[in-house]
């Protein structure tokens, strides 16, 4: 059935994909220590705030290939990274669930949005409702924050996950003007 699944996609929609979770993966811990300076003092979670910028790369893999599951094989293939590089952190096999499932909440807003392309509602709604759904499967998993750091943190990851998309959008826009994505 996975090979099935998987045979809808192109080689280089899979290489596109690789590309999008290795980037996101890779570019996680510095963009996070930054956010920490700006969000310690807040009591938020830095990821909220920092989950902008690297739940760019599921809305990327999506508005790029414009399969359907391409959120939800990036982000799992995140998760698959961060076991294998040891960046899992305390969330270990959990990972998995915390990096998909932002995935597929790309998925699900590509399947509502964007009919036959990506377009700017659509990637700044999958960018937003990703990196909610990351805020919230962290924080009920690990943090259990109170509920006014919770709202904020979940407010700052509404706003910096529809930044995230417009940026999604705009690169894909503009890599699609150059010709190089169809």
């Amino acid at each position: 059935m996975f090979k099935r699944w998987l045979s809808k996609y192109t080689l280089f929609h899979l290489i596109l994909i690789a590309v999008m979770a290795a980037l996101g993966v890779g570019v996680k811990p510095m963009v996070s220590t930054l956010a920490h300076v700006i969000t310690g003092p807040l009591f938020i979670p830095g990821g909220a705030v920092a989950g902008g910028v690297y739940m760019l790369f599921p809305v990327l893999a999506a508005s790029l290939t414009g399969a359907r599951g391409a959120g939800a094989l990036c982000g799992l293939c995140q998760g698959l990274l961060a076991l294998a590089l040891g960046m899992a952190g305390s969330h270990g096999a959990l990972s998995l669930a915390t990096y998909t499932l932002p995935g597929l909440a790309v998925d699900l807003m590509f399947l509502i949005f964007a009919r036959k392309e990506a377009n700017l509602p659509a990637c700044c709604f999958a960018g937003l409702l990703a990196n909610l759904a990351g805020t919230v499967s962290v924080n009920f998993v690990f943090f259990s924050l109170p509920w006014v750091p919770l709202l904020l943190s979940l407010f700052a990851a509404a706003l910096s996950g529809a930044l995230g998309g417009a940026g999604a959008w705009g690169i894909t826009n503009q890599l699609k003007r150059w010709g190089i994505i169809q």
